[in-house]
């Protein structure tokens, strides 16, 4: 038997593989694990980021009675007051494909003429074993491309140009280190680490 202790378990509470893919590589040093086909969620009917994350963390360590982390996310664009934010992921329709939804979202922030400034934005919820919560929120500012470019990422990412590299790539043309180091998710999950310690 190793001496090693176990990286700290958490339940994710998101049926996306994506999402789950994406926390794994940024969380180093927890043992993250897919929710539980038992466990149902709640809609994502909040007003906010926040609210979303913390109904299905919450739920997540109701049914399972695990320390559970849960994220919500979208992409906010100035041209349109913000929108799709909290309707991201299912801007054009309730079993919209990422494609259709970014093609909506190019359509409409196109027919303004105008602003193309985005942010994504994260709310990462965490609840531990003994129901005490924890929210954390990160944002990467950009501009929309005119058009989708690269294979990368997932959602949005091909046509998100974020500010912070400066040379023009999308986040779907970007490696997954240089993604996270500047992703909204990876900046929330960096702050929730921070928050409630290493997960060794």
């Amino acid at each position: 038997m190793s001496g090693r202790p176990p990286g700290r378990s958490i339940v994710v509470a998101t049926r996306n593989p994506h999402k789950l893919e994406e926390l794994g590589e940024i969380l180093a040093g927890f043992e993250l694990e897919p929710l539980p086909d038992s466990v149902g969620l709640p809609p994502e009917d909040g007003d906010t980021f926040a609210a979303n994350a913390l109904g299905k963390a919450r739920a997540a360590h109701d049914q399972t009675g695990r320390a559970s982390i849960a994220d919500d996310s979208g992409i906010a664009a100035a041209a349109l007051g913000g929108a799709p934010g909290v309707r991201s992921a299912r801007y054009a329709g309730e079993d919209a494909t990422d494609a259709e939804n970014l093609d909506l979202l190019l359509a409409e922030v196109g027919r303004t003429g105008g602003d193309r400034a985005v942010a994504y934005v994260c709310v990462i919820a965490y609840v531990d074993e003994g129901g005490a919560e924890t929210l954390r929120e990160g944002r990467c500012e950009g501009r929309l491309a005119e058009r989708p470019r690269g294979d990368g990422g997932f959602g949005y990412d091909p046509a998100f140009i974020p500010d912070d590299l400066g040379d023009g790539r999308t986040m779907a043309e970007l490696g997954p280190a240089e993604k996270h180091a500047i992703s909204h998710r990876g900046r929330a999950a960096r702050a929730l680490m921070e928050a409630i310690g290493p997960g060794r």
